[in-house]
């Protein structure tokens, strides 16, 4: 049976009650909604054979970077194909399906591309766009994230359901494509048309954070967190994002307030729940602040996922937990596990080649104290580090702990070249880099009175 769905376009259901929570499924997924699980399984119990809604889910569990979820993702898939081949579904429900199959297979830069190729037909299907959005969100891949959703925007006219949403995406991968201005406009529209959609607003933030205005994001969030109560784990990013605005103010307190009380105030071991902590704990250490205990219940729970193969991104904040623990043993079976992943041929275990391994070896030389070959390893990544996926702040506690190798190890040329990158990137100073900029200033200081042969003592 070919039923419309909310955007114009056929859906393939037995059951027509089961369009109610699919509808429901795909506005949670947009809004980051902690409702999806449920109204997607509602979906399926409804219709077990709905094709779609099989491939749908699978995708959201490959989304989740958990070994223990392929198998889910690869029932998914069965299922999907089974219920295509017992009634014919539609060509954009066969991109969706087959996209989740290329993911499975190893290649998800082939499913995002299926995905946005399908957005020529379909480009009013706010669900494909935010399917293939995410995908390239996990791959690190700003530029094709812009173009996906510009091509689209067009047709998004204003009585267009999803067109906040769709706003919201645009946000992000402006910012992510240093289009910072640009950016905060469409994010704050995008809120305007659609108070819940989260990811708008954490773009808004995003433009905060890499333009250096920290009071104004601060502001920023502060006055929005109605916008982000509904979300799933995506809420305790949104917290993170408030966070280093507070650190870079300098209110050490204020952040692990946040860091107990909201990004940790529950112990998940979702990978990101788990970036954000582990790289705010490594922010905090650099500035010198004792952390006490906080990092043994990430180590515990990373060293459960040593040989997850999933997620580079996953993988290194797992490996940023376990030598933050001091769990050396386990921090060796880590390197050894990326090691091994640099042989598959996959698209997660290339990057696990060019740029995981190598961040990892230099997080492991940072934490045994070895900063001369620490900044070596994570500058010879830096070239490759936005193929590990996330955004330019997530990734930015790499860039700083290669700064701080950098500047541990005496080498203020290269300390003041990674700034002067990490700045022209930003489009502003922050305090982390003011202040390093006039550390490496003190150092040349330094280096020209122990030059000076004026100052030498002369022999009797």
């Amino acid at each position: 049976m070919s039923i419309i769905d909310p955007f114009g376009y056929p859906l393939t259901l037995t059951e027509p009650e089961a369009l109610a929570p699919w509808s429901g499924t795909v506005n949670a997924f947009l809004a980051h909604g902690k409702a999806t699980p449920d109204l997607i399984g509602e979906a399926l119990a409804c219709d077990p054979q709905f094709a779609m809604g099989h491939a749908t889910h699978g995708l959201f569990c490959l989304l989740l970077g958990r070994r223990e979820l392929l198998a889910v993702a690869e029932g998914d898939w069965r299922d999907a194909d089974a219920a295509r081949r017992l009634a014919p579904v539609t060509a954009r429900e066969t991109v969706v399906i087959d996209a989740l199959r290329d993911w499975l297979d190893g290649f998800p830069r082939k499913a995002a591309a299926r995905l946005d190729a399908a957005l020529a037909d379909f480009p009013a299907d706010p669900l494909l766009m935010k399917l293939a959005h995410a995908i390239y969100f996990v791959l690190g891949e700003a530029a094709a994230m812009r173009r996906s959703v510009e091509k689209v925007l067009p047709v998004y006219g204003a009585d267009h359901p999803a067109l906040g949403y769709t706003l919201g995406c645009h946000a992000f991968a402006l910012e992510e494509t240093g289009a910072y201005a640009e950016a905060e406009r469409a994010g704050r529209q995008a809120l305007e048309l659609a108070a819940d959609d989260a990811w708008g607003l954490h773009a808004v933030a995003h433009v905060y954070d890499m333009t250096g205005q920290a009071e104004t994001g601060r502001k920023w969030l502060e006055g929005h967190t109605a916008t982000f109560a509904h979300c799933n784990n995506f809420g305790y990013h949104v917290w993170w994002h408030l966070a280093l605005m507070y650190l870079d103010k300098g209110d050490i307190g204020e952040v692990l307030w946040l860091y107990d009380t909201r990004i940790r105030r529950d112990h998940t071991d979702d990978y990101r729940d788990i970036s954000n902590a582990a790289s705010l704990l490594v922010r905090l250490e650099i500035e010198g602040v004792d952390v006490g205990q906080r990092w043994e219940e990430l180590a515990r729970l990373a060293e459960t996922r040593i040989d997850d193969r999933c997620n580079v991104f996953a993988n290194l904040h797992y490996m940023l937990s376990l030598s933050g623990g001091g769990r050396r043993q386990a921090a060796d079976r880590m390197l050894s596990a990326l090691s091994g992943w640099t042989e598959d041929h996959s698209d997660m275990g290339e990057v696990a080649a060019r740029t995981g391994l190598p961040v990892a070896q230099g997080l492991e030389a940072y934490q045994r104290g070895n900063f001369f070959s620490a900044f070596h390893h994570l500058d010879r990544a830096r070239p490759g580090l936005q193929s590990i996926g996330g955004s330019h702040a997530q990734r930015d506690v790499f860039e700083q702990l290669a700064i701080d190798a950098a500047l541990r190890a005496g080498l203020a040329e290269d300390a003041e070249r990674l700034l002067r990158e990490r700045q022209a990137l930003r489009g502003a100073t922050d305090r982390f880099a003011s202040e390093r900029l006039a550390q490496v200033e003190r150092m040349r200081r330094a280096e020209r009175v122990m030059g000076d042969e004026g100052l030498r003592a002369v022999p009797l």
